[in-house]
């Protein structure tokens, strides 16, 4: 077993994973930059170390980490998810020095971070994949003749992208001819890659993802579906497992298509595969995710499968402990990404300092954060604060407790996105478990709510003020 990990990243993730090594008697190593100074993962770590005054540079420092492993006795790396976590070079880096990379091997993530090579290799598995281009395109030339092939609309995608960037929906060709630039630009600033592709865009499809286990025995298993449809701009909000939209029988095939996709390309460790549902029922393959998802929460909770616990045991050369026929999935659970935003002015970041904050709690509820009291937010990084996980037997009963979850939490300084997610719960549309990735767009009367301070909340900061001066 590994004795001692380096968490090459931040913030929420960075916590799980340092709960996971407590938890498995395994030492861990928290990196910082000056903004995180006073960041939660820095004190929960068995050990510290500062990489720098710039905010991104030392966690994209891929050969400074690999350094700072080998120098303070590490033996594996975590990459949590962004950052580096799906970059090859950092893989091959770590192996090249005897370091264990905790997922895929670099060149399993070559392959499937390459969404034209991943494409191409799903085809050769007999999955089903969207109409595209064959290969990356050379010109917008090139763009336009591919696009009237296939037909609009048409997603053009950075090959290299992810987390909502470097794609932009095509309706005509006067908007290719205006966006064909704009994701150059924005995948060679965001992935160091001009590459793109074209795709027939879904139009309002459900959004599924399928998670894999996979270790070094040849034994690879699916944790069942989650369903990611409600997003705003390609980025998701709420994450639902299982799928509330989904048919046994389709639950069933996907999985199976998702182990089938793992064992094609030799995948090892913990992955997502990812799918669109359109209209018609048909599934396509839309990527693979070669690392833990920020979702993993819901999956966890439904199967009893600790997910990180069982990445650190994939790369120590264990094998896995479950097999398929063993995975039992109970009840529903939902994941809210709880943003620094501002809903009501067009979801404007809201980074500042946290003057109170009181986490949610009771039975079935969860909340994974790198928040606290007094903790101040940096403007340099992503703007989810906490992940609120609720739980229950039945999808009502699920969307009922997220409801009093959501009411229960208060966050105080900054504002978020807890009361539009409120207004979603109580949607009807929402009730009934029928959305897709069109849901947020077509409701944008969703932001129309209150900012008055819920009595709740009123009650809980006025018993801590009593508190705080009676020494009760």
């Amino acid at each position: 077993m590994l004795r001692k990990i380096l968490i090459a990243n931040r913030g929420e993730i960075a916590v799980r994973i340092i709960r996971a090594c407590a938890e498995m008697g395994i030492r861990s190593a928290a990196i910082y930059s000056e903004a995180d100074r006073f960041a939660l993962h820095v004190k929960k770590a068995d050990e510290s170390h500062y990489i720098g005054s710039e905010p991104l540079a030392g966690y994209l420092n891929i050969y400074g980490l690999v350094d700072l492993a080998l120098r303070t006795g590490c033996d594996a790396i975590h990459p949590g998810y962004g950052f580096l976590s799906e970059n090859a070079q950092f893989a091959k880096a770590c192996q090249e020095r005897g370091l264990v990379f905790i997922g895929p091997s670099a060149e399993v993530i070559q392959r499937m971070g390459d969404k034209t090579e991943a494409r191409t290799a799903m085809k050769a598995a007999g999955l089903p994949v969207t109409p595209g281009s064959d290969g990356n395109l050379d010109s917008v030339e090139h763009a336009l003749q591919e696009a009237e092939r296939i037909g609009y609309p048409i997603m053009l995608k950075a090959t290299s992208g992810g987390g909502g960037r470097g794609i932009r929906r095509c309706d005509n060709p006067n908007e290719l001819r205006q966006n064909y630039q704009r994701v150059i630009s924005e995948a060679t600033k965001a992935f160091g890659s001009a590459d793109v592709f074209l795709e027939k865009c879904v139009v309002n499809p459900i959004h599924i993802e399928v998670q894999v286990l996979a270790d070094h025995f040849g034994n690879t298993i699916h944790l069942y579906e989650r369903d990611c449809s409600v997003q705003r701009r390609n980025q998701k909000l709420i994450e639902i497992a299982p799928s509330p939209q989904l048919e046994e029988a389709q639950r069933q095939y996907l999985g199976g298509l998702a182990v089938m996709a793992a064992k094609a390309v030799g995948y090892t460790n913990a992955g997502t595969v990812e799918f669109l549902l359109d209209s018609n029922g048909r599934f396509y393959f839309m990527e693979m995710n070669t690392r833990v998802q920020v979702e993993h929460t819901i999956t966890e909770t439904i199967t009893g499968v600790d997910i990180v616990e069982e990445q650190i045991r994939v790369a120590a050369g264990l094998p896995l402990r479950f097999k398929q026929e063993e995975i039992v999935r109970r009840g529903y659970a939902i994941q809210f990404r709880v943003n620094a935003e501002d809903p009501k002015n067009n979801f404007l970041p809201s980074f500042g300092h946290i003057s109170r904050y009181y986490a949610p709690g009771g039975p079935g509820v969860r909340t994974d954060t790198a928040i606290y009291t007094g903790y101040e937010i940096p403007p340099f990084y992503d703007s989810m604060l906490a992940k609120v996980i609720v739980s229950a037997i039945t999808w009502e009963d699920a969307i009922n407790r997220g409801e009093r979850a959501l009411k229960d939490m208060g966050l105080f300084g900054i504002k978020t996105t807890i009361p539009y997610y409120l207004k979603i719960l109580a949607h009807p549309d929402f009730r009934r478990g029928r959305f897709n990735t069109g849901f947020v767009e077509a409701n944008p009367d969703l932001i129309n709510y209150s900012n008055k301070p819920r009595p709740e909340i009123l009650a809980s900061v006025l018993a801590a003020v009593v508190a705080s001066h009676t020494g009760l």
